[in-house]
């Protein structure tokens, strides 16, 4: 039975996985704001929304090849290697392959921590919410004092991708843990 609560849960997980990736994770913005003797001026510096592959593209096209490479890896590589094996592995009941593919996936499973991770940063990102810092500067312009006042409001919110690939996440683990736990239990062939 766990086996097939295991299967079913990366199936789901696999389910939510996708739009995890591919959903905005969280979008930022950061407004500039310049007072100038009772004069304002506004402007919108970034308005941006991220999702996982889109951060993978910007950094590919940022040259920032090595971080890309690390973030697809183990938040889309692993993640697909380790469900494919867990599936591959219930239809393999009983069989040495059911216990390689699944040895494999607990080695790995190590290493798939790296999803948490990716969460985690965003979550961290997301800490910038309502930042906001301020900075006057008082200056006099032939003989005229003036007051130059400059803030930058910094906003962040989480993206539908972020529940998704958080769902994905709890699911995933669970589903291994139910097939590893399936598999114990379950009668070896050989």
């Amino acid at each position: 039975m766990k086996r097939h609560i295991g299967f079913a849960l990366n199936i789901l997980a696999i389910a939510l996985f996708f739009p995890g990736i591919l959903l905005p994770m969280f979008s930022l913005d950061m407004d500039l704001a310049a007072s100038l003797g009772g004069s304002s001026l506004g402007s919108n510096i970034v308005d941006k929304e991220l999702s996982i592959m889109a951060t993978i593209d910007e950094l590919w096209q940022d040259q920032r090849i090595l971080v890309a490479t690390l973030i697809l890896l183990f938040s889309v590589g692993i993640p697909l290697i380790k469900t494919t094996m867990v599936c591959f592995a219930y239809f393999q009941t009983g069989t040495k392959l059911e216990r390689i593919f699944l040895s494999v996936v607990s080695s790995i499973g190590k290493w798939s921590m790296a999803d948490v991770f990716v969460v985690a940063v965003f979550l961290a990102i997301l800490s910038t919410n309502h930042a906001e810092t301020t900075d006057s500067h008082n200056f006099a312009v032939f003989g005229f004092k003036m007051s130059l006042e400059i803030s930058t409001q910094t906003l962040s919110n989480v993206g539908q991708g972020f529940y998704y690939f958080t769902g994905y996440c709890v699911l995933s683990l669970l589903g291994t843990h139910f097939a590893i736990k399936g598999m114990k239990q379950g009668n070896f062939k050989g």
